[in-house]
């Protein structure tokens, strides 16, 4: 590990010198990630970009890209796009990025699973803001909204997410 990582620990996510509270997947932690499953994935992961709202907040690094009223994310397992940033119109199984909660304000995306996803995987995995504390994801990683703000401008290059296969199975 660096000291650039971000890891996954039962009190939270290390990163930056400090511990980060956070809410997993309702599946828990796993390393045998399925679509629907609701796990977040056990493994290493890069990250590979980062999406805000610019009608809602600054932009938080000077590589994150604004989130427009027609961007979607392919969660269809049976398309070609599949895990990919789409836009509206799109007829198949999608999420809106833009979203009327403040969930997706600012999304940092990681490389599960992408960018040549494999179909029964599962989709993106993001780190997002949470719906509140205890909440759990469909397996993402989430944090309070003051948090992945200060979290945002930190990532650098080569930080990556570690969930570490010793949290398999927890919740």
């Amino acid at each position: 590990m660096k000291a650039s990582d971000m890891v996954l620990t039962p009190m939270g996510v290390r990163f930056a010198g400090r511990l980060w509270p956070c809410e997993i997947g309702r599946g828990g932690v796993r390393a045998d990630k399925r679509e629907g499953d609701g796990a977040t994935p056990v493994g290493i992961h890069r990250i590979v970009g980062m999406l805000y709202r610019p009608d809602r907040m600054a932009r938080p690094t000077d590589w994150a890209l604004p989130i427009g009223p027609a961007d979607l994310w392919s969660d269809d397992p049976g398309h070609e796009d599949y895990n990919l940033m789409v836009r509206a119109p799109y007829p198949h199984s999608h999420e809106r990025l833009r979203r009327a909660d403040p969930m997706y304000d600012l999304v940092i995306l990681t490389d599960w699973n992408w960018p040549r996803a494999e179909r029964g995987r599962g989709s993106a995995i993001f780190l997002h803001q949470r719906r509140r504390a205890g909440s759990p994801t469909a397996g993402c990683i989430a944090f309070r909204r003051d948090h992945l703000r200060r979290i945002a401008p930190l990532i650098r290059h080569e930080t990556r997410v570690i969930v570490p296969e010793a949290l398999s199975g927890r919740r």
